[in-house]
């Protein structure tokens, strides 16, 4: 039984490292940069929504989160919340 909870608590500080969305992440982010590349960097986003050439997509929950902006393909404006 005890080799389950180490397993558990490993799996826990392995997935928790793996956090992309975080402030030096975010201090990577620059305007113009392209969309695949802040994906490359972010992962995939939580949620995304645009019309009209404009997008905007989000990483993260309401708690600690990255939000994007984007004009076609490319970053105008971005923001972060709750980062670590």
């Amino acid at each position: 039984m005890p080799l389950r909870y180490i397993a558990l608590l490993a799996s826990l500080v392995f997935l928790s490292a793996c956090n992309k969305i975080n402030q030096e992440n975010y201090s990577k982010l620059s305007a113009g940069m392209p969309k695949a590349q802040v994906e490359e960097l972010l992962g995939k986003p939580t949620e995304c929504s645009g019309a009209l050439g404009m997008s905007s997509c989000t990483w993260g929950n309401e708690k600690a989160f990255i939000s994007v902006q984007y004009a076609g393909d490319k970053v105008v404006l971005f923001s972060g919340q709750g980062l670590k």
